[in-house]
């Protein structure tokens, strides 16, 4: 069990289980975290082990994580530090912004432990059809964003999340003997669910007045340029035809069309194996490859362009040009340099690393500062070393898998 950072008898009430709303929750929580973790050390204290186990990041990637964890660990045997309680505090915006309905994702969509059963059963007695538990048999399922979401918040009631939150970011991670600390307080097991460092904005549009990123929240003008060609170039293209505009799109290489944003047999246990056994330079190549833009092939997308460009509302051009409107789809920020945590962890420990990529065993595990009594892991974006998918709900579950097997293997287990 996790020792109180507090170390005081008393702290403010818990919610009730299953009555309190997200936002008391949340407030009930935040106090919680304001009475212990969020309380500075005294002056010349050693820092508290606090327990076992804590995930550093609380959005997506953290609480598919998560849910993995619980398998093994109640929730005041774990920690979860981040700086929102909502696990798709940032996601939603992102989802809303681009007027995103349903998942890419297709049946391992979901935050649950285990690939089957996942959302297509409740969306079965949802929708009155036995369609989704069908395409499901396929992996031809993809839920809706408003599924997804009242998936996660059901996962948040029942898992115990709140219980796990330390509401504070972790601006360091050290190696110290038998574990980690962070920020003063020390983890035997740590895994980094860090996401992406922040949105790419192409340097020569910075400053245009003209120019919003395709995840910030905007409308549509009369005349719109759309720079990108991944999946959230083709829905911009349709969303502001949809709005009567005239688009242009601005893309540097032709995108690629497929179902997912890497090729199927990544998320098997073959394509995998044959991607670990590929040596440093090969595997980069690799990884550069499957960054290409892609979008999923279909009519939904091809009719609406096609029509557009029948009606000379919509062309592909090589440059922004005097649209009223620029629609940065151009993605995130890639490359652990983005991220002042990971920068500091690797300069500090001289971690390898290869280009913009961290180095990682093929379970995501840091490999100097993991052994038999030790763990520190990454999952999400970072992570890409060990799956190229790894900024997927796939790609974290693939992750924390790995890290409660290394858990269940230590010496102190």
């Amino acid at each position: 069990m996790l020792a109180s950072l507090a170390g005081s008898t008393s702290r403010p009430a818990e919610p009730a289980s299953g009555t309190a709303s997200p936002r008391r929750r949340h407030d009930a929580f935040r106090a919680r975290a304001e009475h212990s973790a969020l309380r500075p050390r005294a002056p010349g204290t050693a820092p508290e082990t606090r327990g076992r186990v804590a995930i550093v990041g609380s959005g997506l990637a953290g609480f598919t994580a998560y849910q993995t964890l619980r398998r093994a660990f109640a929730p005041e045997e774990i920690a979860v530090f981040g700086t929102d309680a909502d696990p798709v505090a940032t996601w939603r915006v992102r989802a809303a912004a681009i007027r995103q309905r349903e998942m890419r994702s297709e049946s391992d969509g979901h935050c649950l432990p285990t690939s089957f059963p996942g959302l297509a059963f409740s969306s079965v007695r949802r929708r009155r059809s036995l369609r989704p538990l069908l395409e499901t048999v396929v992996d031809r399922y993809h839920p809706t964003v408003d599924e997804f979401l009242a998936h996660v918040e059901r996962l948040r009631e029942r898992s115990g999340w709140d219980e796990s939150l330390v509401l504070r970011r972790v601006e360091r991670v050290r190696a110290v003997d038998g574990g980690f600390d962070l920020d003063g307080e020390r983890f035997q097991h740590v895994l980094l669910a860090l996401g992406h460092p922040g949105l790419n904005m192409p340097e020569e549009l910075r400053g245009d007045p003209r120019v919003v990123h395709s995840y910030e929240p905007h409308d549509y003008a009369g005349t719109v340029t759309v720079v990108g060609a991944g999946l959230a170039a083709a829905t911009e293209w349709v969303n502001a035809l949809a709005a009567g505009a005239e688009v242009v799109s601005v893309r540097r290489r032709e995108p690629l069309r497929r179902p997912l944003n890497v090729p199927r047999h990544y998320f098997s246990r073959r394509g995998l194996a044959a991607f670990h056994r590929l040596p440093p330079r090969e595997r980069i190549e690799r990884l550069r490859t499957l960054s290409t833009p892609s979008y999923p092939p279909g009519a939904k997308w091809d009719e609406p362009l096609a029509r557009a460009a029948g009606e000379g509302r919509f062309r592909v051009e090589q440059s922004p040009n005097g649209s009223a409107q620029v629609i940065c789809a151009t993605g995130f920020l890639r490359g652990f340099r983005h991220d002042p945590l990971l920068t500091r962890l690797v300069a500090e420990h001289e971690l390898e690393t290869e280009e913009r990529w961290l180095v990682l065993d093929s379970d995501s595990a840091v490999p100097a500062l993991s052994d038999e009594s030790r763990t520190l892991a990454v999952a999400g974006a970072p992570a890409q070393w060990a799956f190229p998918a790894a900024d997927t709900l796939a790609g974290a579950k693939y992750a924390a898998h790995r890290f409660l097997r290394r858990i269940s293997t230590c010496r102190t287990r």
